[in-house]
Order: structure tokens, then sequence, then C-alpha cells
């Protein structure tokens, strides 16, 4: 994880003009010219178990709140691990989806880092509606960060490139 590294977002964000809460993780990939859907299917498409684990306790939490599950759709077009796709371009992918409680928007972009590779960043907006996704940002932030830069972080090693 030591490849991954904090930016500052830039808010507001064309993906959620009214996000309220932000971050953003960016590494160094080896792969030149990663289209953004790669590196979204590759950083994102299938998490640990741990992180799993903590996805079906979360479900089970919100349940009685009416909230959104955060299923796994592994594979299903039009999304990537449990996220739907909300936008697509080669440089950008925006992922997320909108619930009572929160909007959310995971942004993935992809620019050339030169020689090196291409440097992937990933940003994640948050539009909170009311005290409950205030509290539940704040409960699930140090989770939220873990996870993004541990899937992240499988982008700072060598890339398979698939034909």
């Amino acid at each position: 994880m030591l490849d991954v590294f904090p930016e500052s977002p830039a808010l507001p964000h064309l993906a959620l003009i009214e996000a309220d809460w932000a971050d953003r993780y960016a590494v160094i990939t080896p792969e030149r010219a990663m289209p953004a859907i790669r590196a979204a299917h590759l950083a994102l498409g299938q998490s640990p178990v741990w992180a799993r684990r903590l996805l079906d306790i979360r479900n089970r939490v919100v349940a009685p709140f009416g909230l959104k599950a955060a299923d796994s759709k592994s594979g299903e077009a039009g999304s990537v691990g449990a996220f739907a796709i909300v936008s697509e371009r080669d440089d950008q992918v925006v992922l997320g989806f909108d619930d009572r409680h929160l909007d959310f928007r995971i942004v993935i972009e992809v620019a050339s880092a030169g020689t090196v590779g291409s440097k992937v960043s990933v940003t994640t907006l948050v539009k909170r509606h009311n005290t409950f996704g205030r509290l539940y940002i704040l409960a699930v932030t140090p989770f939220h960060r873990l996870i993004v830069r541990t899937t992240l972080g499988r982008l700072a090693g060598p890339v398979v490139v698939s034909r």
C-alpha cells in the first residue's frame, strides 16, 4: 500500500456537483495507455474476502433502515464489482448510486505517467442527505480508506496484460 498516495480531491466535481465529502488516492501502474474501465475492473472488480465480509455486515446493519444493499455484481454488464457504471470514457469511469441517506460516486481516472506507465486515480464523492448519512460516512470512512488503498494497490505491481 506504500505505492498508493493520497491526493487532494477537487470540489465541486462534475460527477456529483453537490458532493460535500470526498477523498482521492492514486497509484502508478506499469501498464501504459490503460483504459479506465480496465483499471476499474482490476482494482474494484473483485473485493478481498475480508472486504466482502464487511460488506455483508454493512448490509445486515443497514437493512432495517431501508437502505439499499450493496451487492456484488461481479461479471454483470453495466457494473464493476458491486457498483453500477454511471458513465464511461477511455480515460474515466464513474460508478455509484443514490440512496436515501447519501449519493455517492467513485471516479476512476487514468492518465499517462510517461515511460513508467499510467497514473490511476480513484476519487470518492459523497452527497450526504441527512444526519444518518453523516453518521454513516463517519462510521465507514476508516474501512473505506483501507479498502480503496488495498484495491488500488493491486495496480502498483506488474499488471497482467490480457490479449
